[in-house]
């Protein structure tokens, strides 16, 4: 699906810094804590049956993995459209259609220097996919590091607020960082065999520990190149999932053609790590003990980088689909509640046990399916809500949240009418909880009315088991969030009916490790989605009262969105 690039939309993006107005901006009161009535009894139900159904559809052989720019993505949108048109669904976009057109640029990358690394005379290499996994996100035919001088950065974080600098002004324009994955795990002063709380949140991943974040700070620092180390029980996920990024990789694209980041991005293993500071005369252990100290100080190897790449382009318009259920209150349709979930996935790609296609079946055909049920459940609803209900669609979620990101910058709907974002990225596909988890929990009113509706299915709240892997940061409800906007992120609960309790961590684990990213994510035959139509009813029966409230859901005090929020309501 190849299209010309629109520059001016381009341009319109970048030059956004939030929502756009349109009217007077709504003043929105402290919600009240008392109880809301039970409605969830009169609310329209999410079969189990019609999510596996929609699942079937979208994680089909058919569909072809759904990656953006491919057939895949002309069979999903148009699926998409056609639900919701059939749903009776007002087309999402002022303009009068269903999509929102979201410009990228694919970049294939092709290794023409290996990564070198050289101590005077003496040079070693390593192998392209098996030691280092790189990409260049200039839109330009080439990028390359050209005997960069060498520094280990510690984990490449500079957070005023917890007094911690890793770079301390040292000069790395120019020259090449290596980072440590994840937030410096600093001991708890009181018990040296715990994380600190007070310092990166403890357990809990900051934005600071995303590679995202070290990519970022990396070019702010001026770095011509950032690789980081990978270590997958402080990643979160094995290098195979790295070497996805050996495919196209898609970005959105600003008018400097993204000569602002560094030339070259990427990982290295953690046994390429060490050898390469075993070449410097360092030691990868003492270093990384160093790294988790305020003292820390960037560390010179006495060595230099060389790598070159090649890029192949093309440029897309990928499409956000979006449709809309108007409110019944003239009043206040004109504010939106947003349930949000990305269509997109892998596509085809590399054979593994000869299967090519990455169907995403429950990543993220699930939450797809489970927002199309929603929204088939909002048509029938009776009384329909007062605000609007918007039901959106992302793509190139799996690029790096791009599809949320551009709308986050360029709404169709302003984001200080925009009252929540409830996101759905997978579902609980292993039968009934006693408990739903809320990754991030503790953030804004939306896990008040999550508590309140789960109570009322004899089920509680759970934070998130595993906060060491950012999860919070992971998917699209994060781009809304650091916009201002109060968003809840849902996961499976951990507390399985009738199975043992370490049966939700060993169901995680074993997605985790076999399926997370791979052709295997398909539909099982064990599967169990009674948990999921459950969870389905849960986010409705949120989305409704939001929707019908007199106040807006706030961010709890002390939360990093508050400021950007209360600063947009001000307005």
């Amino acid at each position: 699906m190849k299209r010309s690039f629109v520059a001016a939309i381009l341009i319109a993006f970048v030059a956004a810094c939030g929502d756009r107005q349109e009217g007077p901006a709504p003043q929105a009161p402290r919600a009240p804590a008392a109880p809301v009535p039970d409605d969830q009894t009169s609310l329209p139900k999410v079969d189990q049956q019609a999510l596996l159904k929609q699942i079937n559809v979208l994680a089909s052989d058919e569909f072809e993995g759904r990656a953006p720019g491919t057939k895949g993505e002309d069979l999903t949108v148009k699926y998409l459209q056609d639900q919701f048109r059939q749903m009776g669904l007002t087309a999402g976009n002022p303009d009068g259609t269903y999509v929102q057109k979201v410009p990228l640029v694919g970049i294939t990358a092709k290794n023409t220097t290996p990564l070198t690394i050289a101590k005077g005379a003496e040079k070693v290499t390593f192998k392209w996919g098996d030691d280092v996994v790189a990409w260049s996100k200039h839109v330009a035919d080439s990028a390359a590091l050209d005997a960069s001088e060498l520094v280990f950065a510690g984990y490449g974080v500079e957070a005023p607020e917890f007094t911690w600098n890793d770079f301390k002004d040292a000069d790395v324009k120019g020259k090449t960082i290596i980072v440590l994955v994840n937030d410096p795990p600093v001991p708890d002063p009181a018990d040296a065999s715990k994380l600190d709380p007070k310092t990166f949140g403890g357990n809990a991943m900051t934005y600071y520990g995303r590679w995202t974040y070290k990519f970022e700070e990396g070019a702010r620092k001026g770095a011509a190149g950032i690789l980081v180390v990978h270590e997958t029980e402080r990643a979160g996920y094995p290098f195979s999932v790295v070497q996805g990024n050996l495919k196209e990789k898609f970005d959105l694209v600003t008018p400097d053609k993204n000569m602002g980041r560094a030339a070259i991005e990427g990982w290295i293993t953690l046994d390429t790590a060490k050898k390469i500071l075993k070449l410097a005369g360092q030691n990868f252990d003492a270093l990384k003990k160093q790294a988790v100290t305020r003292d820390f100080k960037p560390v010179p190897l006495g060595l230099k980088a060389s790598l070159a790449i090649h890029n192949t382009m093309r440029t897309i318009d990928s499409q956000n689909v979006v449709a809309k259920l108007e409110g019944s209150d003239p009043r206040q349709k004109d504010e939106y509640v947003l349930y949000s979930a990305h269509w997109d996935h892998f596509g085809v790609g590399t054979p593994v046990n000869g299967d090519k296609i990455y169907n995403g079946a429950l990543d993220n055909a699930s939450g797809v399916a489970t927002v199309l049920e929603i929204a088939r459940a909002f048509t029938q609803a009776n009384p329909q809500p007062k605000r609007s209900i918007l039901f959106l669609m992302v793509t190139a979620e799996e690029q790096g949240l791009l599809g949320s990101q551009y709308y986050s910058v360029s709404p169709l709907y302003p984001l200080a009418k925009t009252v929540a974002n409830i996101n759905v990225d997978g579902v609980n596909q292993w039968g009934r909880t006693k408990d739903i988890t809320v990754v991030g929990l503790g953030a804004s009113d939306l896990d008040d009315y999550l508590r309140q509706a789960a109570s009322a299915q004899g089920r509680t709240l759970t934070p998130d088991p595993e906060p060491e892997k950012g999860f919070y940061y992971r998917s699209d409800h994060f781009n809304f969030a650091k916009q201002g906007v109060p968003a809840l992120d849902p996961d499976a609960g951990v507390n399985y009916i009738g199975k043992p309790a370490e049966y939700g961590k060993q169901k995680r684990d074993e997605y985790t490790n076999r399926d997370y990213h791979a052709p295997s994510d398909e539909v099982k035959p064990d599967w169990d989605l009674s948990g999921a139509a459950e969870d389905a009813n849960l986010l409705l029966t949120v989305g409704y009262r939001v929707a019908n409230a007199d106040t807006f859901p706030e961010w709890k005090p002390g939360n990093e969105f508050k400021a950007k929020r209360d600063a947009m309501l001000r307005r």
